[in-house]
């Protein structure tokens, strides 16, 4: 999965996923963000193999932050469960620049003058 913008325009932020190991993209649903996605991370985290057997709840959970021209400080952020199908977005969480997580309880936001925020599924 993949996604930007273009932050002249500030209303084109677009997602896309590959099935073919990238050779080919296909957009997504619109994610509900202004700007241009500036991070994404899958919920899965580091080390996503170790869950037990048959815990693929996260496999496809995807969360992005995005920015706006010209002050970087207004982003907002979204999740999807199933790569951009459908979207969900995160009120009150803006102004962070990127977004990782190393379980799916366990991820964290950062962002402007050094915020941190903690998400957890």
């Amino acid at each position: 999965m993949v996604a930007g913008g273009d932050l002249a325009s500030n209303s084109s932020a677009d997602a896309a996923t590959s099935n073919d190991g990238g050779r080919t993209w296909t957009l997504t649903n619109k994610p509900p963000v202004p700007g241009t996605i500036f991070c994404l991370s899958f919920v899965h985290g580091v080390g996503h193999h170790d869950f037990e057997e048959g815990d693929h709840d996260y496999d496809h959970a995807v969360v992005i932050t995005a920015e706006t021209a010209p002050n970087f400080d207004t982003g907002a952020a979204a999740w999807t469960p199933d790569e951009g199908n459908t979207w969900f977005a995160l009120p009150h969480v803006s102004g962070f620049w990127a977004v990782a997580f190393t379980t799916p309880k366990a991820g964290w936001f950062v962002g402007n003058g050094g915020q941190i925020l903690k998400i957890s599924f």
